[in-house]
């Protein structure tokens, strides 16, 4: 985030650049030392350019203009047809489809920026008809839907009461099969998907780095859980390093607090100190029968596993958003990732980005400030290699396999990317996300599938043109034969945080023809 004017940060490198000419004025004559000089004040100058520029995320436009569709304005690959079937949604996040191919979609009923609404489960016939199914209380958000044997199974975030795994049946009952999940942080309870007999989902971190702080104050939840942190999966050792950071939690404005890892906020930890795991937890993939039950861990160390999809050989991918640049512990440039699910794993978090520890490594460290430094004393396993890297603050989401030759790219992943939310995730100089892309997961090659028109990539809110805004899903119908993709609609990005926009929402099909 820019603090400060362009004239200020070149300001402080002025002394620097005076004693440099000085000290070679005797050399200016000559074009080695002219050359050199040229070169080493140009590295000064670019080392801070930015740090001087503004942040220039897809959500960062001036006004929020109408959502318009306009087919023209996507770019598709030659052979491929791409249309609106349904539109005027809030907050869509899930498809589903039943045994008969009729298409249902679930609003979550609660975004980031603290917008509260009631979930929803909704049936969606030609013309854009939307029948109401089944609806949820103030415990958004719903963020995944899956269908099997005669049931919808709903992912319930969870913000206010605690994360849950719903069946709903056709004619809107409801079971609960699995509450309590910790999920009232950042990141929420998410996927689900079914395999032998067993609901596989996703529960999120409550923080961006382990350690609680101004940022989830930010975010809401910490005002209304003063006693909520990560709760890992199965006991760690902490190097007992703190945090200081000011105390939202009073009045005073020079008051402070020292937090340390999976602890309150303002309960330091120390060196060797063991934090006992437990499940439910959190940053894991956990499993229930589908009858319902206790939750069990199948792998853990993930940061946001979001979507999980079953492959057409039945092995389980899982996309993981990365580290922000925010809070007491930012960890910089980290990318989201796609794994393939191996139990009884700790994939790394809240040491490691994609298998490479974030620890005094240049790369992760924020510009301005100091390198990140290891939290975990000892380490539970080496995590995997990643199968696939996206972009920075790219958001990779909803993920579902292409099962037909008559779609084409027959078991490549197809990953909806929802867009970067700088600049209160970290500074962008252009839009990241904000289109569909495929991944094979041999060799981990990412193409784009699905990409708004224009010089650059962004929302259409930001391009002002009509094409997808915030691709947060995508699900392939029973045929395999048509790709259909969850549109969240527009989500307006202040220093504030996320303004998203009710009845923004849209459900896009895409075809081969």
């Amino acid at each position: 985030m820019l603090i400060g004017s362009p004239v200020h940060h070149l300001s402080a490198f002025l002394p620097l650049v005076l004693l440099l000419i000085h000290y070679f004025n005797s050399w200016l004559m000559k074009e080695a030392s002219r050359i050199f000089l040229c070169a080493l004040i140009a590295t000064i100058f670019i080392s801070s350019c930015f740090r001087m520029r503004a942040s220039h995320g897809g959500g960062q436009v001036s006004s929020t203009p109408l959502r318009k569709m306009e087919v023209a304005d996507i770019a598709i690959p030659k052979g491929y047809k791409i249309e609106a079937v349904a539109s005027g949604l809030s907050f869509p996040t899930g498809i589903a489809f039943d045994d008969a191919g009729n298409l249902f979609v679930i609003e979550a009923g609660y975004s980031y920026g603290e917008v509260w609404g009631e979930p929803r489960l909704i049936k969606i016939d030609e013309g854009n008809k939307i029948t109401s199914v089944a609806s949820g209380g103030r415990n958004g958000p719903w963020t995944g839907i899956t269908w099997s044997n005669g049931a919808f199974y709903v992912a319930e975030g969870g913000e206010m009461e605690g994360g849950k795994i719903l069946r709903i049946t056709k004619d809107g009952s409801t079971t609960v099969l699995v509450d309590k999940l910790p999920s009232v942080g950042d990141h929420h309870t998410n996927g689900p998907v079914i395999k032998d007999g067993y609901i596989y989902f996703g529960q999120g971190t409550a923080t961006n780095s382990a350690v609680v702080g101004t940022d989830n104050a930010d975010f809401g939840w910490l005002l209304r859980r003063k006693d909520f942190h990560d709760i890992p999966c199965k006991d760690v050792i902490l190097k007992g390093e703190n945090y200081t950071s000011k105390n939202p939690l009073t009045d005073d404005p020079n008051d402070e607090a020292t937090t340390g890892a999976y602890s309150a906020f303002g309960t330091s930890t120390t060196s060797g100190q063991v934090i006992k795991g437990a499940v439910p937890c959190n940053g894991a993939v956990m499993r229930v029968p589908l009858s319902g039950g206790a939750a069990e861990l199948v792998a853990w160390g993930f940061r946001n596993p979001f979507g999980l999809a079953v492959a057409n050989d039945g092995r389980i991918f899982i996309t993981d958003n990365g580290f922000d640049v925010r809070g007491s512990r930012p960890v910089w440039g980290t990318g989201d990732v796609l794994w393939e699910l191996r139990p009884d794993t700790w994939y790394g978090w809240p040491d490691f980005s994609a298998a490479i520890p974030i620890s005094n490594e240049e790369e992760f460290k924020p510009p301005g400030k100091e390198k990140v430094k290891a939290i975990l004393k000892q380490l539970p396993n080496q995590p995997p290699q990643p199968v696939a890297v996206f972009g920075v603050h790219s958001s990779a989401d909803g993920i579902d396999f292409s099962k037909a030759a008559d779609f084409g790219y027959v078991d490549e992943a197809f990953v909806a990317e929802f867009g970067d939310m700088a600049p209160k995730v970290g500074k962008v100089e252009f839009p990241v996300g904000f289109k569909i892309v495929r991944v094979n997961t041999k060799n981990g090659v990412i193409n784009d599938f699905v990409v708004n028109k224009g010089k650059r990539n962004g929302p259409a809110s930001w391009l002002k043109k009509g094409g997808l805004e915030r691709p947060v899903a995508v699900k392939f119908d029973p045929s395999g034969k048509a790709l259909y993709v969850v549109d969240f609609g527009i989500v307006k990005m202040t220093e504030k945080g996320p303004q998203p926009q009710l009845k923004t929402g849209v459900i896009w099909k895409i075809t081969k023809q």
